[in-house]
Order: structure tokens, then sequence, then C-alpha cells
């Protein structure tokens, strides 16, 4: 289970986060009517800042927020995307979901704890390979159904999609990253860093706003679509009303 250290962050771990980072706290707050509702928006940029979310990220949260340490550590345990240690430049997350393991989830994964291990010894889940956040700093994770079971197998770098993956594609993929090359993902946005891409989540695109404009939707995925547009296909139109089957009698 994903826990944080229990202690009190002190004050010089909370001073990390420097005004331009409370200034940005004050403007995700303002956008709820009610200030806790801001808490995930608040975990990804206290992440963008750290790699992380730490201790004092914590402790950030909650002051901000008017909530306890425990509240705030309550909600960043329950989802995977709050990472526990600090990540590398990329997190590199592959699909070990059943339709991806089978068409070689499983060996993509196999080949890149290989290849970012050391000492003989595999990278583990959510370790890095390379000083976190440097330049050339892999974590690498397997990741449950990232939602493209029709390009399987699939691996998301910082979240943006890599599609129809091999397990050689995908170590020179992550060989590319590790040279300081940003190779162009499949669909989606250009491929930025992990801070940055936190930071987007948290809502602050720094005049990159263009970024969420890049082509999500892949040919296979609207294949279906565009047939039945081109032959007139429709589905059956919905009966105004239906007749639901009689309960059986109780006895």
């Amino acid at each position: 289970m994903t826990t944080f250290d229990e202690r009190p962050a002190t004050a010089a771990e909370t001073e990390v986060f420097g005004q331009d980072t409370v200034d940005r706290a004050r403007a995700i707050i303002a956008r709820y009517p009610r200030s806790r509702s801001a808490l995930l928006p608040m975990l990804h940029l206290v992440q963008s800042v750290q790699g992380h979310v730490s201790q004092a990220g914590i402790a950030f949260c909650a002051q901000q927020l008017d909530l306890s340490n425990a509240e705030v550590s309550a909600v960043a345990t329950f989802y995977t995307m709050y990472k526990r240690k600090p990540c590398g430049e990329h997190l590199v997350s592959v699909c070990t979901n059943t339709l991806c393991a089978a068409l070689g989830g499983d060996d993509i994964y196999a080949k890149l704890r290989e290849h970012l291990g050391s000492d003989g010894k595999p990278l583990g889940h959510e370790e890095t390979s390379g000083t976190p956040g440097e330049p050339g700093s892999i974590t690498l994770e397997h990741a449950e159904c990232l939602a493209a079971c029709d390009l399987g197998p699939v691996l998301q770098v910082n979240y943006e999609y890599y599609d129809n993956q091999t397990a050689s594609s995908a170590l020179e993929l992550v060989k590319a990253l590790q040279s300081g090359q940003k190779p162009a993902p499949t669909r989606g946005a250009p491929l930025s860093d992990f801070r940055k891409v936190e930071l987007q989540l948290a809502g602050f695109f720094e005049d990159n706003e263009s970024d969420v404009d890049g082509p999500s939707a892949a040919a296979e995925t609207v294949r279906g679509a565009k047939i039945a547009n081109e032959k007139g296909w429709t589905a059956p139109r919905e009966p105004d009303s239906v007749e639901f089957p009689a309960l059986p009698e109780k006895k």
C-alpha cells in the first residue's frame, strides 16, 4: 500500500514551495466554491515542484486548504498518479493488463526492466534509473488498462501515448529518452517532461495551451464510425417505451 512519511514537515522543507507556488495554489482554490475541492489539482501542483508528493507537499496542501495532513494523505494515497518517491525526468508506464499483456506488454515491461536495471538486477516498479529529475532519468511502472486496447501493446511517457509497441521499439524509445531526445508520441500533445506535465494537470499551461490541441483519436479507434457513416448505417432507434417483464411473485 502506498504510504507517506507521517512525521511533520519542517519549515525548511516547506520553503521549497515559493511565492510562485503559493500564488498558483490560490488561483486553483479560486476555481472552486469550496476550497477542499481543489485538492486534486493542488497535489499535481506540489508534484510539479518536487517530482513527487512529499510530506512537505502534504503539509503545504493541508495548510492552503485548511485540512489536516491525514485528510490530504488519504486522498494522495488513493490515486496512483501521485508518487511517493521522486520521479525521473520521464515517467514510462507500460500497460500490462490482459489484452496488452497477451499482445506483448509483459515482454515490453521485462525488456525495459532489464535495460534500466543495474548490477544484474532489473529495475522495479516505480523505481528510477538515474538521478530523479535529472536529464535522461527514467521512472518505470507497470500500469493497469490505459484505455487503448485497439492499439495494444501501448505505453505512455508522461501520460502521452505510444501505440502498437514491441519490445524492440519500446527499448529504442527509452534509449532515445535517456539520450535527451523527445520522440513524438503516436498521438496527443508534444512530449514534455514529468514535472511540466504535472503543472499542466494542475491547470497551468505557461502559454502552451496549443499542447492540448494534438490529435487524440487514432485511425483504428474511429474506423468503425467512419465505415458506418460512409455506408449510412445507424443504430436502431430507441423505442419510446419499453415494457419490463413482470417480477416473479414472492412466496
